[in-house]
Formats: C-alpha cells, structure tokens, sequence
C-alpha cells in the first residue's frame, strides 16, 4: 500500500478521538521513528509503500492509539528542551510547562565565572528530565536527583548516560526525610499535585496510562509535598539559595502563603504558556 493512501485511512481511523492535526502528527512520528522517513520525504515521493509486514505494524501502533495509549510510550521516548528522553510507564511524559520552569532556571544561573561550582537538588525526578537538562545547559553544575521510585530512576540513569551528563541520583521518599544529605545552591520539584476532586478534568491517556503516584495527592492535603520540600529546602539551601517548584494553576495563592510562613523571600509566582499559575521561585534569606 502507498504510504500516502495509508496516512489517509489512519488519520480517518483516529477521527472519533483526535482532530486531524494531531492524529497526522501521530502519523509523522510514527514514520520517522520507524521509517526514518519525515513528511518532507513523502511529499517528494508519492509513490513510497509499505510493505505488508510494515502494515502489521501500523495495526498495532493504530490499535493502541484508539485505546488513547500517549504516543510518548508507544515509542518510547520523547523530546525536551532540546533532548532526547526515553519515557516509560514508570515515569511521567515531560510537559511544556515543566521546560518553562527548566528555561527559567537556566536563565537565572548562566555563569560566566568558570571557576564558580553550583550544586542543584531535583526533587521528584522522573525520567530525569529536569535533572539532566539542567546538568547539560549549566555546565559548572553538580546535579543531584531524588525519586521514590526504584523504575525510575533506572530510567532517568539511561537519560543521563544518553545525553551524556553526570547527575548522581538517590533512591528516598522524600516525606520520611528530616534533613538532606548536602546543602545545595538550587533546589527544584515538580512533585505530585493534581487533587483527587480535579480527576474529571484529566484525559483518559493520563489518567489510565501515567503513573498515579508521580501525579496525586490527598484533597485534604494538597501541598504535603510542598510543605516538607520547603521545610527541607529551608534547612540545606546555601543562603540565598533557590527553591523553584512547578505548582498546581488552582493553588498559587496558597503556595504563596506557604513559603511566606516558611520564611523565603523574592517569591515569585509565574504562568505558563497557556496563562495558568505554573511555577513559583523563592529565596533564602535576604537578599
């Protein structure tokens, strides 16, 4: 079958659930991770096919995608902030907002002084993808990462060996700490946020798919995890340090109070693209 005719009936198959432009976007990486082929190639060659095993292929590829499987764990991998990560079940899909908050810090901690060493926590860590963004764009930083889980920071050890940094990663919970190994320069989290009661408005590809422990938290309880990394941050950062959290868009007000209460100063709520309060940054100390 030409290539060409198979990207109409595939796009046509994931109609009920996608709109067109995403569906042909599934279509083209599909392609190009399997066929390294792009939609310039196409287009200069009407005539290309799939053969009938490549076909067998596509199915199940189409199959999963009507079950809303993320196309991220379909090839596992993903792109972010310019690199490539392997993403798993394990693991959370990195988000846009999340390299806003990554831009924001690199942006503030650029050093011309190479003599200068930072040390950096990434709390929460993942498939590593702040972790080892940070480790590749600050070059004169020590960067460190926690995750409460075993999975993924098998994950997030094969992203820093695939982009080529060093980033020393440390299996904890996070909640049963009462004080950090090193003090650091910098530390930031993306920790679970997302409320129970905001259930309804997650899409079926996050809810069924993305691991729950890595999203969640009690409604009676939404910033235990930014409570006690504030607590700890307040402890181990150097003075002057930098704590940087991604938040929950409803809770800005609230994480606001929080580390006002908590004693850091020059907090700084910021949106992201999309006009929702995303991301907070306070400092220890006076500056």
């Amino acid at each position: 079958m030409k290539i060409k005719q198979y990207r109409t009936q595939f796009i046509k198959e994931l109609s009920s659930l996608y709109d067109a432009y995403e569906a042909e976007s599934f279509f083209y990486l599909i392609l190009e991770n399997k066929h390294k082929l792009r939609q310039i190639d196409l287009a200069l060659n009407h005539e290309l096919t799939f053969t009938d095993a490549d076909l067998v292929v596509w199915s199940t590829f189409l199959n999963r995608l009507k079950k809303e499987v993320p196309i991220q764990y379909l090839l596992g991998k993903t792109n972010f902030y310019g690199l490539d990560f392997e993403v798993n079940e394990n693991v959370l899909i990195p988000r846009p907002e999340t390299e806003e908050l990554v831009e924001w810090i690199i942006n503030e901690n650029k050093i011309t002084d190479k003599t200068k060493k930072l040390k950096i926590l990434d709390i929460g860590t993942g498939s590593g993808c702040i972790a080892v963004s940070l480790a590749k764009n600050l070059p004169n930083a020590d960067v460190y990462a926690i995750d409460v889980s075993k999975r993924a920071i098998e994950t997030a050890k094969k992203n820093a060996r695939s982009n080529n940094v060093k980033v020393t990663f440390m299996f904890k919970n996070i909640l049963e700490l009462d004080i950090l190994k090193y003090d650091y320069d910098i530390i930031v989290s993306n920790p679970p946020y997302v409320r129970n009661l905001e259930k309804l408005e997650i899409k079926k590809n996050v809810l069924d798919y993305e691991p729950h422990l890595a999203l969640f938290v009690d409604d009676n309880d939404a910033l235990v995890f930014y409570r006690k990394i504030a607590g700890l941050a307040h402890k181990s950062l150097s003075e002057n340090g930098q704590l940087y959290f991604e938040i929950n868009q409803y809770l800005g007000k609230e994480m606001t109070e929080l580390l006002e209460k908590m004693d850091f100063k020059n907090i700084e709520l910021r949106k992201d693209i999309y006009d929702n309060d995303r991301m907070m940054k306070g400092i220890k100390g006076d500056l």
